[in-house]
C-alpha cells in the first residue's frame, strides 16, 4: 500500500514529506521534483512569501545513485522564512507575544482550531492549516507522477476560471497543449486571450484589497479501464478524487467530466453513447462523465474540476472577534496572496498522480 504523511509549520524549519510503498528500483529525477515545486510557486498574484522561499527537495532517506530503495523515503523542503520566526517559531522555551493572532479569519481555520484545541490564540492553528503545506504534498505528488510516467500514465492541469473570467467551454486541451501552454502562462490557462482577462482580473482584486477564487482542472491521459472498483464505497475511484482534492486547503467543490453542469441537463445529453472501434474495439462518442464510470476509469481522458474559494486572508480585513477579551474587531492579517488558482492546479495535479 501507498501512503504519505506530512509535518511541518508554514514558518518552522521546514516541511516534511514521508513516502512509504514506491517500489524498489524506481528511478527518481531530482530535476522533476524540483520542477514541481517551482510550478506551484509561480503564478500571477503570488505574495512576497514566494520571494523569499525557492523550494527544492532534499532526499534524506529511500533513494540510493538515483533509485528508490523500497524503504520509506523522506523529502525536506527547507523553510528560508525561518530565519525570520525563530522567536515565534522556537520549539522550546518561553512563549513569545509577538505574532500571536487574536483575531480569527473568517473562512480560515483560525477560531474552529482554537475551539478544537484549547489554544489562547489562532497562531498555532494558522502555521499548520496554511496552504505552506501543500509544497510536501506536491513533492510526494511528483514521486508518484515519476511512477506513472514509467506506466505512461501522463497528467497535466491547467485552470479554466479565475474570478468569473472562464475558459471557453469548448476548449478541451490534451496533456501537451497543456504542457506546452498552461505551464508557461503566469495563471495556467492555455488560451493567451483569456489567460490576458485573468491577469487583469487579479491585478484589479489586488488593488483593493481583494481576493480570487476559480477552477482547475486535472486531464490525465494513459489510463487503462478498470482502475478503481464498484465493489465498495471506499474502493471507488472517483470517491478517492474526491477526498484528495477537496483536502486541498481552499477547495470547496470537486467535480468529474461536466461536474455540475450534469444537473441541469436530461439522460440523453449526459451520457456517453457507444460505438465500434477498430482500434479499441469499443469506445465512447463523447465523455462527459470525465473517464470514470461506476468509480473506475474506462479508458477515456480522465478530468476532474475542483473549485477553490478566494483566500480568504485579505488586506482589507472582514469582521471578527477578539479572542482575548470578546470584543468586536477586524481580522488578523498575514503575508497572502490575491490569487493562487494556478498553485492550486499544480497540487491538484500531483494529488491526482499519487490517487491514480
Amino acid at each position: 500500500m501507498m501512503r504519505f504523511v506530512t509535518a511541518g509549520e508554514s514558518h518552522g524549519p521546514s516541511l516534511t514529506a514521508v513516502v512509504e510503498g514506491l517500489p524498489a528500483g524506481l528511478a527518481i529525477d531530482e530535476e522533476k521534483l524540483n520542477e514541481a515545486l517551482t510550478r506551484r510557486q509561480r503564478g500571477a498574484g503570488r505574495g512576497g512569501r514566494m520571494l523569499i522561499e525557492k523550494d527544492r527537495v532534499e532526499v534524506l532517506s529511500g533513494v540510493r545513485f538515483g533509485k528508490t530503495l523500497g524503504s520509506p523515503i523522506t523529502l525536506s523542503i527547507k523553510n528560508r522564512d525561518w530565519e525570520n520566526w525563530r522567536e515565534e517559531m522556537a520549539p522550546f522555551g518561553a512563549v513569545s507575544e509577538h505574532k500571536r493572532v487574536y483575531c480569527p479569519r473568517p473562512g480560515h481555520a483560525d477560531l474552529s482550531g482554537v475551539w478544537k484545541y484549547g489554544f489562547e490564540d489562532a497562531r498555532p492553528v494558522l502555521e499548520r492549516a496554511s496552504a505552506r503545506e501543500t509544497a510536501a504534498r506536491t513533492a510526494a505528488g511528483a514521486m508518484a507522477a515519476l511512477f506513472l510516467d514509467h506506466l505512461g500514465i501522463q497528467l497535466a492541469a491547467h485552470v479554466r476560471n479565475i474570478g468569473g473570467v472562464v475558459l471557453p467551454a469548448e476548449c478541451q486541451p490534451s496533456v501537451k497543449d497543456i504542457r506546452e501552454k498552461a505551464f508557461l502562462s503566469p495563471v495556467g490557462c492555455v488560451d493567451a486571450a483569456t489567460a490576458a482577462c485573468m491577469e487583469a482580473r487579479i491585478a484589479a482584486a489586488k488593488e483593493v484589497g481583494d481576493t480570487l477564487g476559480g477552477i482547475v482542472e486535472v486531464r490525465g491521459e494513459g489510463l487503462m479501464p478498470g482502475l478503481g472498483s464498484y465493489t465498495q464505497w471506499d474502493c471507488r475511484l472517483d470517491g478517492k478524487l474526491a477526498q484528495a482534492l477537496a483536502a486541498i486547503p481552499a477547495i470547496k467543490g470537486v467535480g468529474f467530466g461536466d461536474g455540475f453542469a450534469l444537473a441541469d441537463v436530461p439522460g440523453s445529453m449526459a451520457h456517453d453513447a457507444l460505438r465500434r472501434d477498430t482500434q479499441h474495439g469499443v469506445s465512447r462518442v463523447t465523455n462527459h462523465a470525465g473517464g470514470l464510470e461506476g468509480g473506475m476509469t474506462n479508458g477515456e481522458t480522465l478530468v476532474v474540476q475542483a473549485v477553490m474559494k478566494p483566500i480568504p486572508t485579505l488586506m482589507k480585513p472582514l469582521a471578527s472577534v477578539s479572542l482575548q477579551d470578546g470584543s468586536q474587531a477586524f481580522a488578523s492579517t498575514e503575508r497572502s496572496d490575491a490569487c493562487a488558482v494556478p498553485a492550486a492546479a499544480v497540487v491538484a495535479e500531483m494529488m491526482t498522480a499519487w490517487v491514480i
